[in-house]
């Protein structure tokens, strides 16, 4: 049976076709998805040719089933060479298995210690020797979103095909064996508000336990996990089974312990529900300062700020942030002014607040496109207050710039126009890159994940990966480094790598 194909995120299904037209169409339809495989098949060759030279370390990971999300979790080891990290993602299944929340440990190998020849010969459909499976949790329903809580990352929420937010401490769920016919793993918390499917839009705050999810029902919905310590502390029935210490988490049951059903495990209302949208909210996200400041966008085009203090109604309404529906969002943590929207009209946008009326008036700073299909997911590096990355349905996984945007860039032999801003293109994923992540611990360290249901007919790929730091670096740092070499063999490539990625030539992956 072949793997579930993933849902299209802000997408309408499309109405069938007339029958009688069906084999042309089927026809016509093979013929070009086997000319796109071969346009992908040969630039991923280039784009693997050239990763001794790109990256400072890269594993790749095939997967099983397909993992619509990635996220680090806490760092476990610092070693000599390489440190040890937590890692979650998930297993979208076709049903013969049940699909699965998966807590991996991740070797992370520090900068400069991997062997370039060695970081290419990687095996596409072997599985890397860096990363293992550490634990699984049997999720009630596909796993469309992870995110981690910022004060304690060993929390994790979900999102699935349903209303409800799924809250699990991660460390205390009890590893399980996914089987046909395996009950449910039972979630530590339930957050409950939806009035309809809420399957994408979700985010931890950053100062507070706070979660935001967004959902077909077009509203934002706001929750404290605090609520359920408080709760527990006045209901003699919780308070016993969420322990002395004031968890949040109540001790997980053993399977078969009544674990089928994920309706069995504690729930918590709303502190606020907001509505503004006309349209499925596809994501959101909380100010960096405020844990009563988020941001939504959805599939009306809207970008809209809303503020817990001041009601349930928008502060801030931009109603046509894009020309199409917007998938993503996020806020920049080094500077609070600066979001960033991705679309399905391929480009990222970058808003800055100050500019943003109450009226819905207000432009975008920068418009980014260096897309082909539509965005997926952005976020803002947390190593450089400028710098963000964007990945999308074209497989690519952009780094950009904002400085770099306006400033003249001596180009090298190979010249090429290649959009403003973009300075490094991760090539690595033959189909869409539905979700990556920074490293907070590790410094310009990413995981990127792609579901290949379309180019392989099953699986995904995991990657996680470093660019050379000669790319990201201060030119004047880099070209001083290079001149020390000047004798060594290696000296024409460094030059070369300078030459062309340094000064903007992206004619190494593009």
């Amino acid at each position: 049976m072949d793997p579930q194909a993933p849902k299209k995120r802000g997408r309408k299904p499309k109405p069938k076709e007339d029958k009688k037209d069906e084999p042309k169409m089927k026809e016509s339809t093979t013929t070009k998805r086997t000319a796109h495989q071969h346009a992908v098949d040969d630039k991923y060759t280039h784009w693997k040719s050239l990763v001794p030279v790109l990256y400072d370390w890269l594993a790749n990971h095939n997967l099983v089933w397909p993992s619509l999300s990635c996220r680090w979790g806490p760092q476990l080891e610092q070693a000599t060479y390489k440190n040890r990290q937590r890692l979650y993602l998930s297993e979208q299944t076709d049903g013969s298995v049940p699909n699965t929340l998966v807590i991996a440990n991740c070797e992370v190998v520090k900068p400069r210690v991997a062997a370039a020849e060695h970081i290419s010969q990687f095996n596409e459909e072997a599985r890397s020797p860096f990363v293992k499976k550490h634990k699984t949790i049997i999720h009630p329903g596909e796993v469309n979103r992870i995110r981690e809580l910022p004060q304690n990352t060993k929390i994790v929420a979900t999102h699935t095909d349903s209303p409800d937010v799924l809250i699990w401490d991660v460390e205390a769920q009890p590893n399980r064996h996914a089987v046909l016919g395996a009950t449910n793993s039972r979630p530590d918390l339930i957050l409950t508000g939806h009035q309809d499917n809420a399957e994408f839009a979700l985010a931890m705050c950053p100062t507070e336990p706070y979660v935001l999810s967004g959902g077909k029902d077009k509203s934002v919905v706001l929750w404290s996990i605090q609520d359920h310590i408080t709760s527990s502390a006045t209901d003699p029935a919780t308070a016993k089974s969420a322990g002395s210490s004031g968890s949040i988490i109540k001790q997980s049951p053993k399977p078969g312990d009544g674990n089928d059903k994920a309706a069995d495990g504690p729930s918590v209302g709303p502190r606020g529900i907001y509505n503004g949208h006309e349209d499925t909210v596809e994501d959101v996200t909380f100010c960096p300062s405020s844990a009563q400041e988020f941001c939504s966008v959805g599939d009306d085009s809207c970008l809209i700020l809303w503020d817990a203090r001041v009601g349930t109604s928008p502060v801030i309404k931009v109603e046509k942030a894009h020309d199409a529906d917007l998938h993503c969002v996020d806020w920049n943590p080094l500077d609070d002014n600066l979001i960033l929207t991705g679309s399905a009209d391929n480009s990222v946008r970058m808003f800055d607040r100050r500019n943003l009326t109450s009226n819905g008036v207000g432009s975008p700073i920068n418009k980014f496109e260096g897309h082909s299909a539509a965005v997926l997911c952005v976020q803002w590096s947390p190593d450089k207050s400028s710098v963000f990355g964007s990945s999308a349905e074209d497989g690519l996984l952009n780094i950009w710039d904002y400085e770099k945007v306006g400033k003249k860039v001596e180009q090298g032999p190979r010249t090429t126009n290649y959009p403003a801003g973009l300075f490094f293109q991760h090539a690595g994923h033959r189909d869409k890159v539905v979700d990556f992540h920074w490293n907070a611990s590790d410094p310009w360290t990413v995981v990127s994940v792609s579901d290949d249901c379309d180019s392989t007919g099953g699986g995904g790929t995991l990657q996680i990966w470093r660019m050379s730091d000669l790319i990201y670096r201060p030119q004047d740092e880099v070209l001083a480094e290079l001149e020390k070499f000047k004798a060594h063999s290696l000296c024409i490539l460094c030059l070369k790598l300078q030459n062309d990625c340094i000064q903007g030539a992206l004619t190494w992956v593009v």
